[in-house]
């Protein structure tokens, strides 16, 4: 019995400390703005408006794209695209973020990829005018760039 009774004891101290642990556990940082959108020429691939979407956890962040008006030129598989997405440091340099994910794609469907990984430091203030997004596809570099400041501001990590 007395065996139970330290056994169940252990157990309650070890669940409130848990339950402690988690109450002062840092939560997930924040980058600010959430979204962003640019004016994006892709050269002979089309151009026009894109979404920046950007979500930061400690150093590791990510960026997805989105474009309806860069559409698809052929049918594309799940995961299908290599991107390199490159920002420009407010403080000089660049960061890259980079991945394989997209969405299946039908010819002429918005493109999308992302969720885009990279490095981010806290107070890093990331821009994507000056850099781009190189998106190979069947081993064709499609190179877009942006034709001005993002809006409604840089991205800023916590």
């Amino acid at each position: 019995m007395r065996r139970t009774r330290i056994g169940a004891g252990a157990t309650l101290v070890a669940g409130a400390l848990a339950v402690t642990g988690l109450a002062f556990a840092p939560a997930a940082l924040a980058v600010a703005p959430g979204t962003a959108t640019i004016t994006a020429d892709c050269g002979s691939f089309g151009g026009g408006e894109a979404t920046l979407t950007a979500t930061q956890n400690g150093t590791a962040a990510t960026i997805t794209v989105n474009s309806s008006a860069i559409t698809a030129p052929i049918a594309l598989g799940e995961d299908s695209i290599s991107s390199t997405l490159t920002l420009v440091k407010a403080s000089g340099g660049t960061t890259t973020f980079t991945g394989t994910e997209n969405p299946a794609m039908a010819a002429g469907d918005p493109v999308q990829v992302g969720p885009l990984s990279g490095t981010v430091a806290s107070g890093d203030s990331l821009e994507a005018f000056g850099g781009s997004l190189k998106m190979t596809v069947f081993g064709i570099t499609i190179t877009c760039t942006a034709a001005g400041p993002q809006s409604p501001g840089p991205f800023v990590f916590d």
